[in-house]
């Protein structure tokens, strides 16, 4: 937090040369590719949305709850102290505040209420928005956007949860969904014996008539604890089944949902991740018994998005402080961004956050898409960004911080808080491998999703000789078929690749576009960052991030 007038003057020498407070700035507008990137792809609409939410998240008072929510993490509660079992997960302040804050300026519906073009691009931009302040509560706003499209396949049993999410503010009492402003809504999957291979699941669904189950079993993964209810897999006697599990059930009881412990992780820790188990708790059945994977997979698909726009975010903001620090910090008797090597290695950092930007939301807008091959392109491509942006973030996030000196290894600034946040989003709803194979099996099944795929490479030909090359080498892999599992990796880094320089070459400025390309697709770059190419257009590249 700023502080007023800190004395610089003390008692063995003089503070100087430290840059200023980084809070007091719009995050939106300060960031021109991801503004070009809401107007091309939503329109006047979402920028007027996007630039009032960087206004409040970049302020100091967002950026000191940011700190707080994650300074002091939820604890649980699992009795009161006369006894009872409650169940429940106690918050900070801060956090609340974040919720609402979220919830306020729609992150949460935005996608499915609006009727302006580009609705998903909505919840993206402005779930990296929000994300740069905090990351953690955005768990929570994504899986509650996710829910619709799993709750919409049997609105008749879901109504009252889509009537309170829809139009729904936070509201974080625990009570009856009618007497509440808002719900959020949760998903516990994976269990101890199988993780990702949730048809390994044990948890039992006992049908108990009109729709009603009972459950019986664990969860070793439940995001968001504390939400009205969440959407989970068991076995019903018709197979594995989705099912929709309130906190509070129909009779006004708290249902029987044990919170047996959350997660002590890594980063991420505003937010509550939880080991639960279902000691005969009700449930409501969502589709038809033994199509579960098939209801829930629409949920998965939507909060793939948000890991995409969590990625953007976490990569926008170790940029925003790099940025920052190298030009207010002297060494050398030149300012750190007018060192050569300094500005090469911010040059790269930006074309690498530009590649994800217009790769980011291109992916938001195709989920608006109603046609076969929109809806499949969506499908592949927001695999593809999930597999390459989480990948690349890490090591995007740690080069920021090296910008920063040994002050970016301290707790006191938020470089720390964004490393630790980098490798999230590669692991949940999905990691490396099983979004390779996702990607294998949507090429091996849809025709119509690889069919957009070429259509949206193909409008870049021409653009760039080297993309040509590169393009003309993948489509002819593609094209055989029969791709073996061992090679997924290397078809989803290669068409996610393919796909950003096809972007750029059809959006960015021709310096962005063709350091890309001579960098992550001919060859000319390396291993690390700041290495480009003689004769690129650094001044242009840096002028984007606000650099003279």
């Amino acid at each position: 937090m700023p502080r007023f007038a800190p004395a610089t003057f003390l008692a063995t020498h003089e503070v100087t040369n430290q840059p200023p407070e980084f809070a007091g700035r719009n995050l939106y507008r300060t960031d021109q590719p991801l503004r070009e990137a809401v107007l091309r792809e939503a329109g006047a609409w979402l920028d007027r949305r996007a630039d009032a939410l960087g206004a409040v998240v970049g302020s100091e008072a967002v950026l000191d709850m940011g700190e707080l929510a994650n300074r002091h993490p939820p604890e649980l509660v699992s009795f009161d102290r006369f006894g009872r079992r409650v169940d429940e997960v106690r918050f900070h302040p801060a956090y609340h505040a974040l919720m609402a804050l979220a919830t306020e300026h729609r992150i949460h519906d935005i996608a499915w209420t609006t009727d302006e073009p580009g609705g998903h691009v909505g919840h993206l931009a402005l779930l990296a928005l929000f994300t740069q302040a905090e990351a953690g509560t955005m768990c929570p706003i994504n899986m509650t956007y996710a829910s619709v499209a799993a709750l919409k396949t049997q609105a008749d049993v879901a109504q009252p949860w889509l009537d309170g999410v829809l139009g729904g503010w936070y509201d974080a009492a625990l009570r009856p969904i009618g007497d509440k402003a808002g719900l959020t809504i949760g998903m516990a999957m994976t269990e101890k014996q199988g993780g990702s291979d949730v048809r390994a699941n044990t948890t039992r669904a006992e049908p108990l008539g009109n729709g009603q189950y009972r459950l019986i079993g664990h969860k070793w993964f439940c995001s968001a604890p504390m939400s009205d209810g969440f959407l989970t897999l068991a076995q019903a006697p018709g197979g594995l089944s989705c099912f929709l599990v309130p906190r509070i059930t129909a009779q006004g009881d708290r249902n029987a949902v044990h919170i047996m412990r959350l997660k002590d992780k890594l980063g991420n820790k505003s937010s509550a991740s939880s080991e639960i188990e279902y000691h005969g708790a009700t449930a409501l059945l969502l589709g038809e018994e033994g199509r579960g994977v098939h209801v829930i997979i629409d949920m998965v698909h939507h909060t793939r998005l948000g890991t995409v726009a969590g990625t953007l975010g976490i990569m926008r903001g170790a940029l925003a402080q790099a940025v920052h620090h190298v030009s207010h910090r002297r060494a050398f008797q030149k300012t750190l961004i007018d060192q050569p090597l300094m500005r090469a290695v911010i040059a790269d950092l930006a074309i690498e956050y530009e590649a994800a930007v217009v790769l980011a939301t291109r992916v938001a807008r195709a989920f608006d898409a109603t046609d076969e091959q929109g809806r499949g392109f969506a499908r592949l491509s927001v695999a593809l960004a999930k597999y390459w942006l989480t990948k690349r973030n890490p090591n995007f996030v740690f080069e920021c911080m090296e910008c920063h000196g040994g002050g970016g290894y301290t707790e006191e600034t938020p470089m720390p808080r964004l490393f630790r946040e980098s490798p999230l989003n590669a692991i949940w709803e999905g990691s490396g491998n099983v979004i390779a194979l996702d990607i294998l099996r949507t090429l091996a099944r849809e025709p119509a999703a690889l069919a957009g795929y070429r259509e949206e490479i193909g409008r870049a030909a021409g653009g760039n000789p080297m993309l040509d090359a590169m393009i003309r080498s993948l489509l002819a892999t593609l094209d055989k078929g029969g791709l073996a599992e061992s090679r997924g990796r290397w078809v989803a880094e290669q068409m996610a690749l393919v796909l950003q320089g096809a972007l750029l070459v059809q959006h960015a400025p021709a310096a962005v576009s063709e350091a890309f390309c001579a960098t992550r697709l001919s060859g000319q770059g390396a291993w690390s960052f700041g290495i480009l190419p003689a004769g690129t257009d650094i001044d242009t590249i840096l002028a984007r991030q606000g650099v003279g």
